[in-house]
């Protein structure tokens, strides 16, 4: 299958709604529910249905400090369209698990592209560790040259400093010059 064929929304919405709780990656159970095209209600009633397929790893209830800081955070963008109750929240693995539990067409189609565009990011932050890691190393061999560059400085600014002499000059000289 062609990734055209399963595209549903732009992987930009995808990404938007992925956010970093615990410095973990997730989806609340809103968005999810926004893009399968179901209820809120009715996703989180298919979740504990099949509570024992989403472990703690898989998906989380917020706590209520999560919720509110949450609600802060989005609340000039969404006012008036937070629940009452904490969201789950869900890992990759649980968004991946939905797929099980939820067999709209719909949602298997979005659930492929929300695979493709973790795989993505994971792809993202690999290069972003290697560019750093290669910055680091960068940073060791031009921090050792800087040491033999101030040395090299030092040695200089010393034989600056010795005044030579005063020779007198050779050659001729006119009556007026000492």
């Amino acid at each position: 299958m062609k990734d055209e064929e399963t595209s549903i929304l732009p992987d930009e919405v995808l990404m938007d709604k992925i956010l970093l709780i615990r410095n973990i990656k997730v989806m609340l159970d809103k968005d999810l529910a926004e893009l399968y095209g179901i209820e809120t209600k009715r996703l989180k009633e298919q979740v504990r249905r099949n509570i024992d397929r989403f472990p703690e790893d898989f998906m989380f209830e917020l706590s209520e400090e999560e919720h509110e800081i949450l609600k802060r955070q989005f609340d000039s963008k969404n006012r008036g369209q937070h629940s009452k109750y904490p969201p789950y929240a869900f890992t990759e693995h649980g968004v991946l698990m939905l797929s099980s539990v939820l067999n709209t067409e719909r949602a298997v189609k979005v659930n492929i592209q929300i695979m493709r565009v973790y795989v993505r990011i994971r792809e993202m932050i690999q290069t972003h560790k290697d560019l750093i890691l290669k910055m680091d190393q960068m940073e060791l061999k031009v921090g050792k040259q800087d040491e033999k560059i101030s040395i090299v400085f030092e040695y200089l600014r010393k034989f600056i400093d010795i005044k030579e002499k005063q020779r007198k000059k050779v050659g001729f000289k006119r009556k007026d010059e000492p």
